[in-house]
């Protein structure tokens, strides 16, 4: 492979919106390679990005304010495209010799935008024809301020009865701007509006295909490690199963992976992780049996925050026993999978003055006496693109492909203490969950799905005896961001199948309930 899969790039300038990463996503999906800088990282990195386009993402703030952010004058003297969204063209109206006005109708959710005034960026893209025979467009709104006076250059290329210019265009600038989100799905003709401007207006090639990334990451394993050998924490999620993949497919068997085995995995995944891998694939993987271990430290705990860092700690503590072993033999190299959205909310892109959202460790804690180099191969990547390549490196789809599981793993589906004998019949309810819902071609209608055991017991009855035994709950539900999920609105004939199931196979369980909670105000997961 001789092309370079990110020469054509745009850049997205966070404002802080919450969907900023959700439009980068959406860029990769045509087929684009992007980054994600913010409006106040230092010149040189946006300069030295050299992007064939921006993209100025939504925020919380005013530009009616004093001190609001505004976008660096380096990205209007770069001479490409730049496209404003929501506080982005409203920053950018302002800046450029526009007016910016607090509205008296603002707008959220839903609403219909008439396209007006020819426009490369909206020509011929619409959901309906109106009665004067005027394009329209679905859109999402979420707006408080609007542009009360186009800067000069600038025509009016969309509008709403609440804001009469919701879009603007200099063309002979390449200047472009919406009220609207086009990243949310909501706007039925976002993408299309997105692929306009990154393909057409700015003129990049869809080179950032998952096949294109594979063959790219290769290249760039053999020449950042070369012969040396690297070791790899296989936890069995799907970073670290693709990252195992990855490597294998780079170096071979200079690759060792380290799986430390819990107790607290879904039914039979360790012994998948062994038949994928090691069996499979010819990996070199050690398999650290440490149930004991973790089971007696989390005795007697019942609070998930305590059960959290005592899980981090053990494996931490089992990894680098083996990390120590593994170094006196050689290895030099530590791979992580980090993925893209744990740079950006770690506050790790090039710039550091990103907002820390929350601190992102793979192994993270290692002792400072471990000595290694790290490689994060998957570091520029999305969980979706993760996903994709996974599957173009052969892994199986119903390993790449299912729905997140938490860290701490079934200690924190276990409410309050995690015992063996709880985990065993959380293990069995979840994969007869799992199995009806893959059986009935719901498991890809849901984003997340999984049984819960919960502390209390409950009368029941088994043929002419009385039971007083564990209650379960199943929760499933949809999301797209998972920053807000709606419960997913099963069948209750399919309900009523999972829990008979449930309760008919499994011994120790004499009651099955469903979560009908949303996020917010619930959580997805129980702890």
């Amino acid at each position: 492979m001789t092309q370079n899969i990110h020469a054509d790039r745009i850049l997205i300038v966070d404002f802080g919106s919450q969907y900023t990463q959700l439009i980068a996503r959406r860029v990769r999906e045509i087929g684009i390679y992007c980054e994600i800088l913010p409006y106040d990282a230092d010149d040189n990195e946006f300069v030295e990005f050299a992007p064939k386009g921006v993209i100025f993402s939504g925020g919380p703030e005013s530009t009616t304010v004093e001190d609001g952010p505004k976008a660096p004058q380096c990205l209007f003297d770069m001479a490409v495209p730049v496209l404003g969204i929501c506080y982005g063209m409203q920053t950018m109206a302002q800046q450029l010799g526009g007016e910016v006005e607090i509205s008296d109708h603002r707008e959220f959710g839903y609403a219909q935008v008439r396209a007006r005034g020819h426009s490369k960026l909206l020509k011929d893209i619409q959901d309906h024809i109106n009665s004067e025979g005027h394009g329209v467009l679905d859109v999402w709104m979420s707006h408080g301020d609007r542009v009360a006076k186009l800067p000069g250059g600038f025509k009016c290329i969309a509008s709403t009865p609440s804001a009469p210019m919701a879009g603007m265009a200099d063309e002979e600038r390449g200047y472009y701007a919406l009220q609207f989100h086009p990243e949310v799905t909501h706007t039925l003709q976002g993408q299309r509006v997105l692929e306009r401007f990154c393909r057409e207006i700015c003129g990049c090639d869809a080179l950032w295909t998952a096949g294109n990334i594979v063959d790219d990451a290769v290249l760039a394993l053999r020449d950042q490690v070369g012969d040396d050998e690297v070791m790899l924490g296989l936890s069995g999620g799907v970073d670290s199963s693709v990252l195992a993949a990855l490597l294998h497919k780079a170096i071979g068997d200079k690759l060792t992976c380290v799986f430390v085995d819990h107790g607290l995995l879904r039914l039979g995944e360790g012994d998948q992780v062994m038949k994928t891998f090691a069996d499979n694939m010819g990996v070199k993987v050690i398999r650290v049996n440490a149930k004991d271990r973790f089971f007696n430290e989390l005795a007697g705990e019942a609070d998930p925050e305590k059960k959290r860092k005592i899980i981090g700690k053990l494996f931490i503590d089992e990894f680098s026993t083996q990390a120590r072993e593994l170094a006196a033999d050689g290895i030099k190299w530590l791979a992580q999978g980090t993925i893209y959205p744990d740079v950006v909310e770690s506050a790790g892109t090039r710039s550091g003055k990103a907002h820390v959202i929350k601190s992102h460790h793979n192994v993270g804690g290692l002792p400072d006496d471990l000595e290694f180099e790290l490689v994060e191969p998957l570091r520029e990547l999305f969980k979706d693109e993760v996903r994709k390549i996974g599957v173009t490196l052969g892994l199986p789809k119903e390993m790449v492909m299912r729905h997140p599981f938490p860290g701490p793993g079934l200690a924190v589906r276990i409410l309050g203490e995690v015992k063996w004998e709880y985990a065993e019949l959380l293990r069995k309810a979840d994969a007869i969950f799992i199995e009806e819902l893959l059986a009935h071609d719901l498991y890809d209608k849901t984003s997340q799905a999984f049984v819960v055991f919960l502390p209390v017991k409950s009368v029941g009855v088994m043929g002419d005896g009385r039971k007083y035994d564990w209650v379960v709950s199943l929760r499933a539900v949809e999301t797209i961001d998972f920053m807000t999920a709606r419960w997913a609105h099963l069948p209750y004939d399919f309900l009523e199948l999972c829990s008979r199931r449930i309760i008919n196979e499994i011994d120790g369980i004499s009651r099955v309930v469903y979560d009908i909670s949303g996020k917010p105000p619930a959580t997805i997961e129980w702890e």
